[in-house]
């Protein structure tokens, strides 16, 4: 079999191959964020006033509903790479004829249900009467179109899993550009406002599942499934939920989180809601190293799951946690050095840049907390610790309503309260993750499994 587009992560330097590995799916992370970005910018220079506010507003509940589809996707994950570490090709094979229906369902589902309920889902976050129109157009089409993340988050998931990350690359730059380009057209020149900005994000989306699929099938041999791989197998499935739906109640837990604190953050009117979905923006950026290296250790865990050895799962584990250290501490100067000249690349607005600003050091004093929870919850989930994803959730959960319930009522903190409870939270939570790896009682019981 050629396996030319697929990486066995079970031999060689353990930092070199997450390097490696991490690269091409950082640049892909980053061209993601891009045009999400590109969405903030013309919408928050063009889109009106209440544009950018609206689409910050809705970005939390948008992540709820793609996380059933992302935690499906990453228990799909899990499977094939520990199977492909086991050598187990034939049923890799099987795995990934029945993501297909896994991720019809999934997509299918969320995408109904979250068109149904924007409306009420939004009147419970208290958006600002200015902002709803905009917030509910940008929610009723992105989420929509859940079906089309499901499709890119499964067949990037697989692809990642065998040690893949160039293809996912290679067509998000393409989405990239013309989502730029799009945003363009229909913001700026045509006037449609958040209207178009969601139509250009989810064709950008379109054509990144599409070109993925097609082209993942032509060059990896492991898609190059047959018919009786295709027949649904009830085993794969309930493996899949077991693994998935953890992670996705993680997901959607994290993102309960968020929705909760940006409802705390509406209570303070425009000028805050714009500054905060900036600083959001400008995270979202700062995550994707640390995001890319977190499922790098997701697949080389996994791998190295079914190939048994797991002294190579400590070692990518401590090499990792050495490399988020050096990047934490340059992400600190470059926030505090740079942090308005940021900020004003996303809104002309002098008040929310200085409050953007200031959010931004707060933050960025805790981003180490932030790699720990990528690198252990990436070694946790690549062994199949599903367990410990539903109470990472929790932790988070408890972290942002509890902080956030303290903090913003604090006289001299009030609305900052909304960036140290990111923080603080992310302290918690990463702490936790590591208190887990080191407890040890995953890796007698995972190992024998495999």
């Amino acid at each position: 079999m050629n396996k030319r587009y697929v990486t066995d992560m079970t031999e060689g330097n353990e930092l070199l191959l997450l390097i490696k590995f991490t690269i091409p799916m950082l640049f892909g992370n980053l061209f993601q964020q891009f045009y999400n970005m590109a969405d903030t910018i013309i919408v928050g220079h063009y889109g009106g006033k209440y544009g950018m506010p609206a689409i910050g507003a809705v970005g939390s509940v948008n992540f709820l509903f793609f996380s059933l589809c992302m935690g499906m996707g990453a228990g799909v994950g899990i499977m094939i790479s520990q199977h492909f570490g086991a050598g187990k090709d034939d049923y890799v094979k099987k795995i990934v004829g029945n993501s297909i229906y896994i991720t019809l369902v999934a997509g299918l589902l969320m995408s109904i249900i979250s068109v149904t309920l924007a409306k009420p889902i939004l009147n419970i976050m208290k958006i600002p009467d200015e902002c709803m129109a905009d917030a509910l157009t940008y929610m009723r089409v992105v989420c929509g179109a859940t079906i089309l993340v499901a499709g890119y988050n499964m067949i990037s998931s697989i692809l990642r899993a065998l040690g893949d990350s160039r293809t996912p690359l290679i067509f998000l730059v393409v989405a990239c550009l013309i989502n730029i380009v799009l945003d363009l057209i229909t913001v700026k020149w045509l006037g449609m406002g958040v209207l178009g900005a969601a139509l250009a994000t989810v064709i950008s989306q379109t054509i990144a599942m599409i070109g993925s699929i097609v082209v993942g099938i032509r060059i990896n041999p492991y898609l190059q499934i047959e018919k009786r791989h295709r027949e649904v197998d009830t085993d794969i499935i309930d493996n899949a939920i077991r693994l998935g739906v953890p992670l996705a109640l993680q997901n959607a837990l994290i993102a309960f989180s968020c929705v909760a604190l940006q409802t705390v953050v509406n209570g303070f009117k425009s000028d805050v809601m714009t500054a905060y979905t900036a600083t959001g923006r400008i995270e979202q950026l700062v995550q994707q190293p640390l995001g890319s290296l977190g499922t790098a250790v997701s697949t080389f865990t996994g791998q190295n799951t079914g190939a048994k050895k797991l002294n190579r799962v400590k070692s990518g584990c401590i090499k990792s946690v050495a490399l988020i250290a050096a990047f934490s501490v340059l992400m600190v100067i470059v926030m505090f050095t740079q942090g308005e000249n940021i900020i004003r690349l996303f809104t002309p607005n002098e008040n929310a840049i200085k409050i953007g600003a200031k959010g931004l050091k707060i933050t960025s004093m805790f981003y180490f907390f932030l790699g720990l929870i990528y690198v252990f919850r990436g070694t946790l989930n690549g062994v199949g610790d599903a367990a410990f994803a539903l109470i990472n959730g929790i932790l988070e959960v408890v972290g942002r309503l509890g902080f956030a319930a303290i903090l913003v009522s604090i006289s001299g903190i009030g609305m900052w309260g909304c960036w140290y409870t990111n923080g603080l939270t992310w302290a918690i939570t990463g702490i936790g993750c590591v208190l887990r790896y080191m407890k040890g009682s995953w890796r007698k019981r995972i190992f024998d499994q495999v």
